[in-house]
């Protein structure tokens, strides 16, 4: 169990000191703890929310995982707001975020029509799991990218790989929002260094393709795992592993260049 997250905790139960407000629901060394908070969504609405933060033995080098219920919100909204606090989550700096993700939480709008029902929510693509390939323009801080790259996958439950070579590719599979999300952070966060050793952005990076999983495809996508090929019958069997052949004919026109 991190210290990061015991001290937090008991930063948490200072400010959140209302009876029932900050709770320890599960502690332990290895799964690290469980902290419940009752706190409020929607501005001005303030419709109350339970938080439940799961803060694990590398918090907060990986985010918290959360989950959120409440009597006032249908479950499509809960799962709506479970993601928005996740994305807020990846985009943080790996520092104790959870009382910063509360008052952050505070200020967020839910819409009118998504109240006490779910039949005014739009939830295409929502549980349904898509794959798409990325492609980098380069990496030179390698274990800066790449452990962003991993904590952003974790925070949006996304399983991914990552083949570097003469083309580096990110392979990504899961919610389509999610994808999207990872995608704006690749561009809006300083992940890698440029050529004289300063923070920069992935401004470069292209969406190679996107389309919903078939039953089969990316059945060996796994988790989050780099590897590295040096030719391109290695690239080719690195699909072919994951059962995405037809998926890399599909792009192959975009890396032949």
């Amino acid at each position: 169990m991190s210290e990061a997250a015991v001290e937090e905790l008991s930063v948490l139960s200072s400010i959140y000191c209302g009876e029932g407000e900050c709770q320890l629901v599960q502690q332990s060394a290895q799964d690290g703890l469980v902290v419940q908070i009752k706190s409020t969504v929607g501005g001005e609405r303030r419709l109350d929310v339970s938080l439940l933060f799961h803060l694990h033995a590398g918090y907060p080098s990986r985010p918290p995982d959360v989950s959120v219920s409440s009597t006032r919100l249908s479950r499509t909204q809960c799962h709506g707001v479970r993601q928005k606090l996740l994305r807020q989550a990846a985009a943080l700096p790996s520092e104790p975020m959870v009382h910063q993700l509360v008052e952050w939480l505070q200020s967020v709008e839910v819409t009118e029509e998504c109240r006490g029902g779910e039949q005014g929510v739009n939830v295409t693509d929502q549980g349904e799991a898509w794959t798409a390939v990325l492609s980098l323009d380069h990496i030179r801080s390698r274990n800066r990218y790449v452990g962003l790259l991993e904590r952003w996958s974790q925070q949006l439950q996304l399983t991914g790989r990552v083949l570097l070579g003469r083309s580096i590719l990110v392979i990504l599979q899961g919610e389509r929002a999610n994808i999207k999300e990872f995608c704006r952070l690749l561009k809006t966060v300083k992940v890698d260094v440029d050529s004289s050793g300063k923070k920069c952005k992935e401004r470069m990076m292209k969406v190679l393709i996107e389309t919903p999983a078939s039953s089969s495809s990316g059945h060996g996508l796994q988790g989050f795992v780099v590897s590295s090929y040096q030719s391109a019958p290695e690239l080719t069997a690195a699909f072919q592993e994951l059962h995405l052949t037809e998926l890399y004919q599909q792009i192959l026109p975009s890396i032949s260049d």
